[in-house]
């Protein structure tokens, strides 16, 4: 019983490996296969049949060989669709020819069925899935052509429906070879409506799989593209960061020991120069301290810690004027709601200007615009302090993260600044998108 399990497990794997792409296809394939096999059975040979339909059978009649090659065939021809072709065009082709060489031979062996046509449609299914369209449409032409040349050596049924009449007139016989003929058109007729149903079908199903596989990867695409992005952001942040530390924390520190130094000093010849030195010490501690909160603060994953964004900007233009004695003149009107993530971006460009302005500008002036009109958000920050040349200041991280959030909510930022003439940060962002 093990055995027979391992072995089970290892057919499946092995079905598994070269399944067929669409297994709906696939079990089509095998009704459709199931049905030819039905077809092909010789029931007038088959044992005892004719004492069950209650006819009286003296001697028991044999399944002729022939049936039996017919059936290997059809399996050897079902089996075939567990393995497609992935490879030249020219193995693909040879794989089709292949096919049909089975087909004629069953349909040799069957004395020219013209109901077989299953296996056809199989060839259909089985080239849309192997060959791209204008193989798709050579192979369909292959498999009608092949149905008609069957269709016209199929014309060997004639003289056995002649012989079966009693004393047959040229005129029945002219009416025979008429009918047979009309047959015949319809038959074939009716085959090229079904094979140009079945490659639209079969078309539009790998199609439909195709672009889905497409959008499956474009997917993954964008996935991989939205985390080096998260990695590059990151660490940019972290550069603006290490650079803020070194600019404030570490000019206030290497003072502060100096400072320390010097207090060491003079702490017995002169006290009074000692303590004046303690003091200075005292506060560039102090001042580090704050810029190590600022730095905090601005790491926080909520900026706005569940304040709406007018509010969150009047603290932090309170907190800019404590920290420089500037007067900021601002007007704020939000007449659309935003959401968190405008928000936020906002909240961060305006904390970044007023940092950049507290450190560099020297400026005695400042002015906020905020404002939302026509489904657009408009931001303008300007000050008169002495400015600088935009193409030469190559290493500000702060003006390319505020240019980054910008642009990540589908805006525009432009910065305008001369030396001598103070600086104006102007961002725009349409709101089309953000209104909850």
């Amino acid at each position: 019983m093990r055995t027979f399990c391992e072995a089970a497990n290892t057919v499946n794997r092995l079905l598994q490996l070269k399944t067929h792409p669409f297994r709906l296809l696939l079990y089509l394939e095998w009704i459709l296969l199931i049905i030819t096999v039905l077809g092909e059975l010789p029931w007038e040979n088959i044992p005892y049949l004719e004492t069950l339909l209650g006819e009286s059978s003296n001697t028991p009649k044999l399944l002729p060989y022939s049936w039996l090659l017919n059936i290997f065939c059809i399996v050897g021809f079902g089996l075939m669709g567990l393995r497609l072709p992935q490879g030249t065009t020219m193995s693909k082709w040879l794989y089709t020819a292949l096919e049909l060489g089975l087909i004629w031979l069953v349909n040799a062996l069957g004395s020219w069925h013209i109901s077989f046509v299953s296996p056809y449609l199989i060839v259909v299914i089985r080239s849309c899935l192997i060959f791209k369209p204008t193989g798709r449409v050579l192979a369909t032409g292959l498999v009608f052509i092949s149905f008609l040349l069957s269709l016209v050596i199929s014309v060997k049924d004639i003289p056995a429906i002649q012989l079966e009449l009693t004393q047959p007139e040229p005129a029945t016989l002219n009416q025979i070879r008429i009918w047979f003929i009309i047959s015949s058109i319809n038959t074939a007729f009716l085959f090229g409506l079904v094979l140009v149903f079945v490659l639209t079908l079969v078309n539009a199903l790998v199609a439909e799989r195709r672009s889905r596989q497409k959008l499956t990867l474009a997917h993954d695409q964008l996935r991989q593209y939205a985390l080096r992005t998260e990695d590059q952001a990151t660490l940019q942040e972290r550069n603006r960061i290490a650079r803020e530390i070194h600019d404030s924390l570490g000019h206030a520190m290497t003072a502060q020991s100096i400072q320390l130094e010097n207090a060491l000093l003079f702490c017995h010849s002169n006290p009074d120069k000692t303590e004046a030195f303690l003091t200075e010490a005292k506060q560039l501690a102090a001042t580090a301290l704050k810029e190590i909160r600022q730095s905090v603060s601005r790491l926080r994953s909520d900026s706005l810690q569940g304040r709406t964004l007018e509010s969150a900007l009047a603290i932090l233009i309170q907190d800019f004027y404590k920290r420089t004695n500037i007067t900021l003149d601002s007007n704020i009107s939000l007449t659309y709601p935003l959401t968190a993530e405008v928000m936020t971006a906002v909240y961060r460009i305006v904390q970044e200007a007023l940092t950049n302005i507290c450190k560099h500008s020297d400026a005695i002036q400042v002015s906020l615009q905020l404002q939302t009109i026509h489904r657009h958000l408009h931001l303008l920050i300007s000050d008169n302090g002495r400015g600088f040349n935009p193409e030469q200041n190559t290493t500000g991280f702060g003006l390319q993260g505020m240019q980054e959030r910008t642009i990540a909510l589908g805006g525009h930022f432009k910065l305008a600044s001369e030396i001598g003439k103070g600086c104006r940060v102007t961002v725009d962002i349409p709101l089309v998108k953000f209104l909850p």
